[in-house]
């Protein structure tokens, strides 16, 4: 076989691999390492068996669903949230399995603003169980409101509460988890802490603030290899998060949402979780397209990104102003094309 046919069939073969792989990007929802870890990776009824697993915001939305799917793996689980009957509800559902149970869960109501509340929080988890190995801070509001509009304590609100809170609570946990040198600390942020849109200022606020601190709690526990922190961020997913969403004013929600059905459904949310947790990934991108495309472009095509954002952050306000899903109809586009 002569040098020039084997550089031919060496650059067949190389193009081929690139049509797999784009192939594959275009059906992803979740980035490219993640799908890897679903594929290869350590599995989720493996390594999260026996544990005890902390989760706020589980009174609805991925808290819910995450506490659903936890149960089924037969961890002892902790439920946070403001609503206790909620809690009660969900626990009630997770019961159902027969897998644990209700020594094995824990209703715990908790507000993450109430920052003076969370020591005495965490020494009940540990009074309970003995133990927390894995903290899920999934609480949190979204806001939809031009800024201009937008009272301050609105701003205000979201750094208390998807901010400060989530890092008071993990203030409280990490001397545990320093003390047993393990444990995984797992943040649900949002693709609106990678990347920016309008209508979302003071939550983007939030989420970018999320993911700069845990990153840099991360290269402060190089010492503490067996504790994981982990960035979880999702984009649309199928929740109340719209619903509950913050306005021109911190008293006033949407309180009503439009269809969902563009979004990912949270159980394939969660599940894609489970496998970051599982696997011990640093950060995950979850997200149907267009919206991982867009992620992947703000990383590494930030011109092209800006460009992108501009064109589709005016109709982003266009729906909202009409009363439609912010971001629906640029989704049901790209579906049309590619289904």
């Amino acid at each position: 076989m002569s040098c020039e046919l084997v550089l031919w069939l060496l650059a067949l073969g190389a193009l081929l691999a690139l049509g797999v792989q784009l192939l594959r990007f275009v059906r992803a929802d979740g980035d490219l390492t993640l799908l890897w870890a679903e594929w290869q990776g350590r599995r989720p009824e493996w390594e999260l068996s026996d544990m005890v697993v902390w989760v706020t915001g589980a009174s609805s939305g991925i808290g819910e669903e995450l506490a659903y799917q936890l149960s089924k793996l037969g961890v002892s689980l902790v439920l946070s949230a403001r609503r206790v009957q909620e809690l009660e509800r969900v626990k009630r559902r997770c019961l159902e399995n027969g897998i644990l149970k209700g020594k094995d869960i824990l209703v715990l109501p908790l507000d993450l603003t109430d920052r003076s509340s969370h020591e005495v929080a965490t020494k009940t988890v540990l009074q309970e169980f003995g133990k927390i190995d894995i903290l899920v801070n999934n609480g949190g509001v979204s806001q939809r409101s031009l800024f201009v509009d937008t009272s301050v304590d609105v701003y205000k609100q979201l750094i208390e509460l998807n901010y400060l809170g989530t890092l008071s609570l993990t203030k409280c946990v990490l001397p545990h988890m320093i003390e047993r040198k393990q444990g995984k600390i797992v943040t649900v942020n949002s693709f609106l802490g990678i990347i920016a849109a309008p209508l979302s200022s003071g939550y983007c606020a939030s989420k970018h603030a999320l993911r700069g601190f845990f990153n840099s709690l991360r290269t402060e526990l190089t010492a503490y290899p067996g504790i994981i922190v982990s960035n979880i961020c999702p984009g649309p997913v199928q929740s109340d998060i719209v619903k509950n969403a913050l306005t021109e004013e911190a008293s006033k929600t949407i309180g009503s949402s439009t269809g969902q059905s563009y979004k990912m459904p949270t159980s394939r949310c969660v599940q894609l979780m489970l496998v970051s947790m599982a696997n011990d990934l640093k950060e995950v991108w979850i997200a149907d397209q267009p919206f991982l495309l867009i992620a992947y472009l703000w990383q590494y095509m930030p011109t092209w990104a800006w460009w992108l954002t501009n064109k589709l952050g005016k109709k982003r306000i266009e729906n909202f102003k009409s009363g439609v899903d912010a971001d629906s109809s640029y989704f049901k586009i790209w579906k049309t094309k590619h289904d």
